[in-house]
């Protein structure tokens, strides 16, 4: 037989009252239907469950197991509707997060502190690859969102989400002769030999720190390339190359290398961080977007 929730009330109000007439009164209906209702459950179950009397009722073993069981049944299906409505809100869920290790360090564990103290129901999986592969993973469904620098252009069909812009700052040695440096010229920079982001990994970062070369008057003299953070680092580092990185990389504190601002004005010094996420994403998605607009700056 169905347990509905009206059933299971009406059975566990008769069993704390003890007696039809109040537990009728209790669940604002006559007593010949709360009756016939329990003689039903009775039927349907194939057991006794009360103990009438003309002084009331009592649960039989079998009544009183019936009550608990009844009770547990009542929470976890007011708990389930109450999840499915969570994750309806976006409040509750699965989210598949990609991102560039790049961002690693600063904006993804804002954005995992902001989630676990704002929307403690959702379960963020993470997981790390290049630009390019994460926007095709976002695209296939592999992804629910992703976090990746310079995202634009993204393939017809995605939205991009952008929530932070950082200047570009050069990296040096800290034994480069222009290490002590207030402030230089990109131009300072022009017999120096580069590391250089991979534009297969890191087209935007690439493209731009080219661009802003070209526009200062010359065109950088590439050593070396890296497809991630450690990379780019390391090579700089190790005092053989120096590096155009975005200013937010000052807080990892990296050994060996000192991060100088650039008095150039150009469009190509400034890079954006992006979530890229199909229009049509879950609530969950567009829950931790929201969050991005509230923390992503600060």
């Amino acid at each position: 037989m169905e347990f509905t929730d009206r059933l299971l009330e009406q059975f566990l109000a008769l069993a704390e009252e003890r007696h039809f007439g109040r537990a009728a009164e209790r669940l604002a209906m006559s007593q010949p239907p709360l009756s016939q209702a329990m003689q039903r459950l009775e039927r349907g179950l194939g057991v006794r469950l009360l103990d009438r009397g003309p002084g009331g009722v009592r649960l039989t073993p079998a009544g009183a197991v019936f009550a608990v069981e009844a009770q547990r049944l009542l929470d976890a299906r007011a708990a389930a509707v109450e999840r499915v409505r969570r994750v309806a809100r976006g409040l509750e869920g699965d989210v598949r997060v990609g991102y560039v290790s790049i961002l690693s360090h600063r904006h993804l564990p804002r954005l995992l502190r902001a989630a676990a103290d704002e929307l403690p129901g959702l379960r963020v999986h993470l997981r790390q690859d290049a630009t390019a592969a994460l926007v095709e993973m976002v695209r296939s469904g592999t992804l629910d969102l992703a976090f990746v620098r310079d995202p634009s252009p993204v393939p017809d069909g995605l939205a991009v989400h952008d929530f932070a812009v950082e200047r570009i700052v050069a990296a040096l040695s800290h034994e480069h002769r222009l290490a002590g440096a207030e402030a230089i010229a990109l131009a300072d920079l022009r017999d120096d030999d580069f590391v250089l982001p991979s534009a297969a990994t890191l087209p935007g970062l690439a493209a731009q720190g080219r661009l802003a070369c070209q526009e200062a008057g010359f065109t950088p003299r590439c050593r070396a390339e890296a497809d991630d953070l450690s990379g780019l680092l390391g090579y700089v580092a190790a005092g053989l190359c120096v590096g155009l990185l975005p200013e937010d990389l000052r807080d990892l504190a990296v050994p060996g290398i000192v991060f100088v601002p650039l008095r150039d004005t150009s469009p190509h010094l400034r890079t954006t961080v992006g979530a890229v996420h199909r229009p049509d994403a879950d609530a969950a998605v567009h829950s931790l977007l929201a969050l991005l607009t509230r923390h992503g700056r600060g």
